[in-house]
């Protein structure tokens, strides 16, 4: 457990830290790779429409192998993938993990039935189990505390690039061509660029930009946890158990909305591929990344008065982003549904930058990829496992009584989530409050 320490000594020393050579290389490469990492996996709903009218599969069938399938490999095996990544090469493993994600992808265009798509769906989930982790950890290692929350901010920018290339060209390429050849030429880029990560990204020492403690010695070596060490340690603290379980509440909602929402706009909305490709590429890469970036510099600047910003700004995003994701579901054409969507697209991203950084300040370096994976498996098994499987039964629910808008009743039914998201961010905060009364500090 660390703690906080507001000594003028440790202020100086924190200001005078600066990002390690190569930091922004590397950053840069990274955060590419996270690209892929997303853009892969949002590649099935982003073509769920034709994937659906070729290999004839339900809503339901989609939810699953876009969540539950997916997220139980992927979750659970970023468990022992971190702990390998904590005690050896995190770069090494980051690009093998790439490699085999985008491999993967390919053979989704390959797939001729479902069940042959479910396989290459949850192989896509094994190599991404070995992405972000490390790539956190090695960020924190690349810059020191006080520029962490921007750099994480940056890299979190991979989910909106990638869902926007996503839709631009994945779309493009399935209107110009077939759904089969979005997935295979993307696969085929990753797979370079897991190449390009083993031999330009460098292990950075763990550890070597954090602040020690006044009464550390110069050499002493940095500790190594054991693996239920980590976890018990992880699960033992409410502020980072109860920031995983707020972030889960919030992926529930976020990745049943990216799951679904283009085959909203499209199904019940009247949007082409086409018009997808541009105007909702422009809207998800725009609105993610600003949500990932305003909060990253907010946690920033406002973080170092109070740990309470890491709680209070994802919940200030959340409860505004709700009357306008109500209003994208009501609205009755697809420009008014964008429209009301512009500003909930970056509201919803507020808590990641946060989240991410508040668990890679609070643990010891030699935690950090163990303890973002533990991060990773509660939120992404609740959120990216149950919530696009959860819209999806409910549309095929509804679909008896409401023929032609049942992903649009089934939308109605996250604003519950939404609330209970911001409410789990507020329980956070109490905790935050409560461990830094115990420490004698100030929130």
């Amino acid at each position: 457990m660390t703690t906080t320490d507001s000594s003028p000594s440790l202020d100086a020393a924190r200001a005078a830290a600066a990002p390690r050579p190569g930091a922004w290389t590397a950053l840069t490469i990274l955060c590419f790779v996270y690209v892929l990492n997303f853009l892969d996996r949002q590649l099935l709903s982003i073509l769920a429409k034709p994937i659906q009218d070729e290999l004839g599969v339900t809503d339901g069938q989609l939810g699953l192998i876009g969540g539950l399938y997916f997220a139980a490999f992927y979750c659970i095996l970023a468990i022992p993938v971190g702990w390998l990544a904590d005690r050896t090469n995190r770069v090494r493993v980051l690009s093998i993990a790439c490699g085999l994600w985008s491999a993967a992808t390919a053979a989704c265009g390959l797939a001729a039935n479902y069940p042959q798509l479910a396989v290459a769906r949850m192989a896509v989930g094994v190599g991404e189990a070995g992405g972000v982790p490390p790539s956190y950890a090695i960020i924190s290692d690349y810059f020191p505390p006080g520029t962490r929350g921007t750099a994480l901010s940056l890299f979190n920018l991979g989910p909106p690039i990638g869902q926007a290339l996503g839709v631009a060209f994945g779309a493009s390429i399935a209107a110009a061509y077939s759904w089969r050849s979005a997935f295979i030429v993307i696969g085929i880029i990753g797979v370079a660029t897991a190449v390009i990560v083993w031999i330009f990204v460098r292990e950075p020492k763990r550890g070597g930009l954090d602040v020690a403690p006044a009464n550390a010695q110069p050499e002493t070596p940095v500790a190594r946890s054991g693996f239920w060490a980590t976890c018990k340690m992880f699960f033992a603290r409410p502020v980072l158990l109860r920031t995983a379980l707020a972030c889960a509440a919030t992926q529930f909602v976020t990745y049943a909305i990216l799951n679904f929402t283009i085959l909203f706009l499209m199904r019940e909305k009247g949007m082409t591929l086409e018009q997808v490709a541009v105007y909702y590429a422009l809207l998800i890469g725009f609105g993610i990344g600003a949500g990932m970036y305003v909060s990253g510099r907010l946690i920033d600047k406002l973080s170092v008065r109070s740990k309470l910003a890491y709680a209070y700004i994802p919940a200030i995003g959340l409860a505004l982003a709700i009357p306008l994701f109500i209003g994208f579901v009501w609205a009755p054409s697809w420009p008014l549904a964008l429209a009301c969507l512009a500003l909930p697209t970056g509201l919803n991203y507020f808590y990641l930058s946060p989240a991410v950084t508040f668990v890679q300040e609070e643990v010891r370096p030699d935690q950090r990829v163990l303890s973002g994976a533990l991060l990773l498996l509660v939120m992404n098994l609740v959120g990216l496992g149950l919530g696009p499987t959860f819209l999806g039964f409910m549309s095929d629910y509804f679909r008896p009584s409401y023929p032609d808008n049942s992903l649009q009743m089934a939308f109605y039914c996250l604003v519950p989530f939404y609330v209970l998201a911001v409410l789990m961010f507020l329980w956070l905060a109490s905790a935050i409050k409560r461990e830094e009364k115990q420490r004698g500090g100030v929130a």
